[in-house]
């Protein structure tokens, strides 16, 4: 049976996430409260931060900044865009 949660993003219970993204008590609050449907779509904004701010993931600022913007997406206002972004196709 599939693990569900009532995602913090869409409000509503969904199927969650098969284990915790991260060994730590932040990654079990993300495997309770978000869906893998949220999760993707995180995947998705973080790896537009990666591009926009061409941060280097293996760096301990850029993995501080990506979870910042990472608890403010699913459990702050949301995580911001880039000044510059502009999203593809306009």
């Amino acid at each position: 049976m599939a693990h569900t949660v009532y995602c913090v993003r869409y409000k509503k219970e969904m199927e969650g996430l098969d284990e915790p993204p991260f060994d730590s008590e932040f990654g079990q609050k993300i495997y309770k409260n978000v869906s893998k449907a949220a999760w993707d779509e995180w995947l998705n904004h973080q790896k537009m931060l990666l591009n926009e701010y061409r941060l280097q993931p293996w760096l301990p600022q850029a993995q501080q900044f990506l979870v910042e913007q990472m608890e403010q997406f699913f459990f702050g206002a949301g995580s911001s865009l880039p000044s510059e972004f502009v999203p593809p196709g306009h």
